[in-house]
């Protein structure tokens, strides 16, 4: 994929430049797709872009293609005239109403050729969207249907239109991680991960988390990755730690009109309020009741620029996460918000050692948040290169505390990393920051560190001062390690 490029990872997450060339823009990832109904626009295009700094934004070229009102004028006057929008353009293809209705009436090569005509930027085939859950029988056929039409897509001819290779494969991690696999194969540039709204929509994160880390282990780095509907703030984080690079929704305009308010911790009805806890211009500028005063059309707007505020806001932050090598912190802390997000966030760190490959080996800090951050790649990193470092030495001391002339060697021994040579006390990630009052988990990740070590140095006899860890940790300990308290006396 010549047109991305990826300047900066932390865990699977990367700040990247997408070069969209039909638009002659580069649009900078993470970043959101704002959903552009081209019958009912809640907000005009040129807000997104002069207001909120949409440089991309999605609309779905099905729905054009068939009205009556706009066929015409879309291909007559193109897609960045008709919407007034000067970035980059995204079509969808009618995949969402083959979902929602069974049955649409154009095919692939119809609907590319339709979408270059009216001069989208990024186009879409029609892929055969598989819900979660459906027998294995079912999620194969469909996801060779939708092989074989990604490869009648790349042989569609497109000028400098880049055209996405949408990921299928229901809830089966081997087919999400085959389909991608195949979507590379093609040459195609944009790889969508299809039918999985009615996961978020029943706040399945543990299951989305799932099967983005299976596409991904399809995909590798090649391309910029589009979760499909994803639009909900409070879930950024964790998909883009997760290596994900474009999001959409028509969240901002659907939630509006119904009165509900984003924040990134959820969603809250408008009638629920007495006080916005936004400093947006929105709700800087008015009060709840103020809004619940407004006729139905100004509050609509007004909802729906809020939401934007802190769609956008949360990409931001999202970004500069990154940049300061900070997302896992970010997904501790978002993953707060709900239950199902923390699931979220606990089966993206079974997944560490995917996670791992990218994360950079050094950063500026590790903070120790929660149980949770005992699993973050950066442990796992420090555990698998224990094997690095050769012990010539009959005995070695592992301890918290300080040296003992006793011993051939003293190793340093830190919660939730394990053992270290000394000499590396003051480099990352040993320098992390770590409560006073560590949780067990730490404790317990330390305790495996010890346990590796052990194992890579069976002939060398080991002993670990220890400061009061706790019985689950030292049951972790090989049954041949003398064990001291950190306070016992000799």
């Amino acid at each position: 994929m010549t047109n991305f490029e990826v300047r900066a990872y932390d865990a699977a997450g990367r700040l990247g430049d997408l070069e969209v060339p039909r638009a002659g823009v580069t649009v900078q990832t993470p970043t959101i797709l704002p959903v552009v109904n081209p019958h009912v626009q809640t907000v005009d295009p040129s807000a997104l872009e002069s207001e909120f700094g949409a440089e991309i934004l999605i609309t779905n070229s099905y729905i054009l293609h068939g009205s009556e009102d706009l066929r015409e004028p879309a291909l007559e006057r193109g897609l960045h005239d008709l919407l007034d929008f000067s970035g980059a353009i995204m079509t969808d293809s009618g995949s969402f109403q083959l979902a929602e209705y069974g049955d649409i009436d154009v095919t692939t090569e119809e609907i590319l050729r339709f979408q270059y005509d009216i001069g989208s930027d990024i186009g879409t085939p029609v892929d055969i969207p598989t819900p979660p859950d459906v027998e294995r029988e079912r999620a194969e056929s469909e996801l060779a249907t939708t092989q074989d039409r990604l490869g009648r897509a790349a042989e569609v001819d497109t000028g400098e239109m880049l055209v996405s290779a949408p990921v299928q494969g229901s809830t089966y991690p081997d087919l999400r991680e085959r389909a991608a696999r195949d979507a590379t194969s093609t040459g195609l540039d944009v790889f969508p991960l299809g039918a999985v709204v009615p996961l978020m929509n029943e706040y399945r994160y543990a299951d989305l988390a799932d099967v983005v880390a299976a596409c991904k282990r399809g995909l590798g780095e090649t391309g910029p990755v589009h979760l499909f509907g994803a639009g909900h703030p409070m879930m950024f984080a964790m998909a883009a730690a997760l290596g994900c690079d474009l999001f959409d929704s028509a969240a901002y305009a659907l939630y509006a009109r119904d009165d509900r308010y984003l924040t990134v911790r959820g969603t809250e009805l408008l009638d629920d309020l007495e006080q916005f806890p936004c400093q947006c211009p929105i709700c800087t500028d008015h009060t709840p009741a103020e809004l619940r005063s407004m006729a139905d059309e100004t509050r609509e707007d007004l909802l729906a620029r809020h939401n934007l505020h802190v769609t956008y806001g949360e990409i931001r932050t999202v970004r500069q996460a990154i940049r300061s090598g900070n997302l896992m912190e970010l997904v501790d802390s978002r993953a707060r918000g709900h239950p199902t997000m923390l699931d979220g966030y606990r089966a993206l760190l079974s997944h560490a050692e995917q996670l791992e490959r990218t994360d950079p080996v050094s950063k500026d800090a590790f903070f120790y948040t929660s149980a949770e951050s005992a699993r973050r790649p950066e442990v796992l990193r420090h555990h698998e290169r224990l094997d690095r470092f050769d012990l010539d030495a009959d005995s070695v001391l592992l301890t918290e505390g300080g040296s003992n002339d006793r011993y051939d060697e003293t190793w340093g021994v830190v919660p939730p990393f394990g053992p270290y040579p000394r000499d590396l006390a003051e480099t990352y990630p040993l320098t992390a920051e770590v409560p006073d009052r560590t949780d067990r988990a730490a404790y317990e990740a330390a305790a495996d560190g010890v346990a590796r070590l052990v194992g890579l140095h069976p002939d060398v006899e080991f002993t670990l001062v220890h400061d009061d860890w706790p019985a689950t940790a030292l049951e972790t300990v090989p049954d041949g390690v003398r064990l001291r308290d950190l306070h016992a006396r000799d």
